[in-house]
């Protein structure tokens, strides 16, 4: 089968094409003919060497598809479903060995497409807005990156939720989507300083909760823009990783709080799991919530997705197609 292995760290140039076996499951795993791969940043720091794995590794770490075979152990699923999966290597191929209990099936009116676009990505934003830090009506959220894949979903989630969303976005176009999104005001930081903009939308009283996926950029402002016990919800570092900081800051601040979560921490059992796949593509079967697949990629360009995406030219999803 053909599949994207990283041999060494590198940049986008370390994803190479390869000839490999196809994989045989285990007795607890099925066999996934893959639809389509999401492309996450999750993916660019394994590539880097940011994340460490084991070399040789083939790449990816979400995706949906139909299952091919199944182990002798597995009762969950069998040949024929439709499921989808995250958090489990392997993905950035024409087939992926899955353990049955982290695959879940893709109901009705969801698309394979759409369920590889959410199950990282709308995981993330649910848990952000429903667990980590859970969003109130009347809350003020920050959300930097607002148009990029979690941001979209995350603006929608909040938006729905009833808490007053503030965005950071790059340019108008990417302001358009978030305000597309539910955003109630948009910050485009490449023309205003965002902290300063932020206190002056709130009259300086600042925000409850700061969602920011970006990192070494933004998180200084962002501290100083959260109110009394307010949270910094640092979930990603698409600018690079924070410095180190003395945590007396944070009471400096306002007795602040500090989390840096991942999503497998949300969903360590399989009851997380099933709920949180569960709501999610019930919000998209309902049409509430709107999902952006905004290029498609074979999986032989799967540099060029790397490419685009670290360049900050994208917004909402990426996807490969073996």
């Amino acid at each position: 089968m053909k599949a994207i292995q990283v041999k060494k760290p590198g940049g986008a140039e370390a994803l190479e094409l390869v000839e490999i076996p196809v994989p045989q499951p285990k007795p607890n795993e099925a066999l996934v003919k893959v639809a389509a791969a999401g492309v996450n940043f999750i993916d660019v720091y394994q590539r880097e060497g940011r994340y460490p794995v084991a070399l040789p590794f083939v790449i990816g770490q979400e995706g949906a598809g139909v299952v091919s075979a199944v182990g002798a152990e597995v009762k969950s699923v069998k040949a024929g479903e439709r499921v989808a999966w995250t958090s489990i290597m392997g993905s950035y191929a024409e087939f992926v060995a899955v353990p049955a209990d982290r695959l879940v099936r893709i109901p009705q009116g969801v698309s394979d497409r759409e369920a590889a676009a959410v199950m990282l990505q709308g995981m993330t934003a649910h848990y952000l807005v429903f667990a980590t830090f859970p969003l109130k009506p009347g809350d003020t959220a920050l959300v930097q990156a607002a148009a990029g894949g979690v941001g979209l979903l995350l603006v929608q989630m909040a938006h729905h939720i009833g808490a007053r969303v503030i965005g950071t976005v790059s340019n108008e176009e990417k302001a358009r989507l978030a305000r597309e999104a539910g955003a109630d005001e948009v910050i485009l930081y490449t023309q205003v300083d965002f902290e300063s903009e932020t206190k002056r939308l709130t009259q300086g009283k600042g925000v409850e909760v700061v969602y920011d996926s970006v990192g070494k950029t933004t998180f200084e402002k962002g501290l100083n823009l959260l109110r009394p016990r307010g949270m910094m919800v640092l979930f990603g570092g698409s600018s690079g990783a924070v410095p180190p900081f003395d945590p007396i800051t944070l009471s400096q601040k306002g007795s602040l709080f500090l989390t840096r979560p991942t999503l497998n921490h949300y969903i360590v059992t399989r009851d997380d799991l099933e709920a949180r796949a569960s709501a999610i593509f019930e919000m998209i079967a309902a049409k509430r919530l709107k999902l952006r697949i905004e290029y498609i990629y074979p999986l032989t360009e799967a540099q060029q997705a790397h490419r685009d995406l670290e360049g900050r030219k994208t917004t909402g999803k990426l996807l490969l197609i073996p």
